[in-house]
């Protein structure tokens, strides 16, 4: 039995616009420090899970910029999507390929794009979940302890009581909720018994597939249709013709919310999602009229609160507060902090009206 971890990393991150596009996505770019977010998600893997069981699920516009950033990996960690259908069948594929390799392999899902700064605590946790998963079975998720009440992340409640791994609790899921308005946020908050979704799944790749052929049949049969063809000519074609035909649906909708073996292990990582432009203004160090960003040349006139990012033009701000500014030379973002969630009705404004150059 080995370990094996699969970045899930074939989304465009639209609320990163117009930095994230199709071919440089959100996961590919350094929004935060000097490494791009799934560099760094790939280095926090060093010591858990050996380098050539490390797999990327992306897709072809993605591959090349990916695989120059993580040029340690071959052709053959890379699993591509000829298109995303959600998260269901994003790790489907990779179950397929890792138990065609290894019928008890465990499986580390992550996202690509997700800030953790607690890289020794991610370490203990991921390990606690391998050892639950190896022994027991089940599908383990980690839960973020939250730090207040947000309207942004889902959440999972668990039942009372506890089973205890090394010192850290692991519960058995009692539900799990979509994200809430911020009054019902506040309850869960004071409730105790709610953490936040982290999107980080760890379980055996045979016991997934199970769990889709269950509850996700029509997905399974497809999925058992490409395993017949790994290795062969026909691989790609299989994949394409497949993908044509599934539904897409996330894992949480289609597994994680009706399975009745779903296991929770709290924890404090410094997590963040990375999921608007107002976030990376709240993570990001600031000056003293708590602007921050990446610029060339600021004039800053009686502003403050603001990410601005404008690394080739001058910025003149006059006179402004709580705003987000982005240039990338051939298109400009400006809209409120607080509306930044709405970025993403741009890219599909962009869709609607055929403006691919912009995509």
């Amino acid at each position: 039995m080995r370990n094996y971890a699969v970045l899930m990393a074939g989304g465009i991150g639209t609320r990163f616009w117009p930095r994230s596009r199709r071919e440089s996505p959100k996961q590919v770019l350094n929004i935060i420090g000097k490494n791009s977010m799934i560099q760094a998600t790939f280095k926090r893997l060093k010591g858990l899970v050996d380098q050539s069981n490390i797999y990327i699920v992306t897709n072809p516009n993605q591959e090349n910029k990916i695989r120059e950033q993580l040029a340690e990996l071959s052709v053959n960690n890379f699993v591509l999507e000829p298109f995303g259908r959600n998260t269901a069948p994003c790790i489907g594929l990779a179950a397929v390929k890792i138990v065609s390799e290894d019928p008890d392999g465990i499986m580390v899902v992550l996202p690509a794009d997700h800030l953790i700064t607690d890289v020794q605590e991610f370490q203990t946790v991921i390990n606690l979940a391998i050892e639950f998963a190896s022994k027991n079975g089940g599908l383990v998720t980690i839960g973020i302890s939250p730090t207040f009440p947000s309207s942004a992340y889902g959440y999972i409640q668990r039942e009372s009581d506890a089973a205890e791994i090394n010192g850290h609790k692991l519960y058995k899921v009692r539900t799990f909720a979509e994200k809430p308005n911020i009054e019902t946020a506040e309850l869960f908050l004071s409730s105790g018994d709610f953490y936040w979704n982290s999107g980080m799944f760890i379980w055996k790749a045979s016991t997934i597939l199970e769990e889709i052929s269950d509850k996700l049949p029509e997905i399974y049969e497809g999925l058992m249709e490409i395993k017949e063809t790994l290795g062969s000519p026909q691989y790609d074609a299989k994949v394409e013709e497949v993908y044509r035909k599934i539904r897409g649906i996330s894992i949480d909708y289609g597994v994680m919310q009706t399975s009745d073996q779903v296991y929770v292990i709290p924890a404090k990582l410094g997590w963040n999602d990375v999921g608007s432009w107002e976030i990376v203004y709240d993570i990001s160090e600031k000056d003293n009229n708590r602007i921050t960003g990446e610029y060339q040349n600021l004039i800053n006139v009686d502003s403050s609160e603001s990410y601005i990012y404008s690394p080739q033009k001058l910025v003149a701000l006059v006179g402004i507060k709580n705003v987000v500014v982005v240039d990338t030379g051939d298109a400009l973002l400006i809209c409120k902090k607080s509306h930044s969630q709405d970025v993403k009705e741009v890219v599909e404004q962009l869709i609607k009206k055929g403006m691919d150059d912009f995509m």
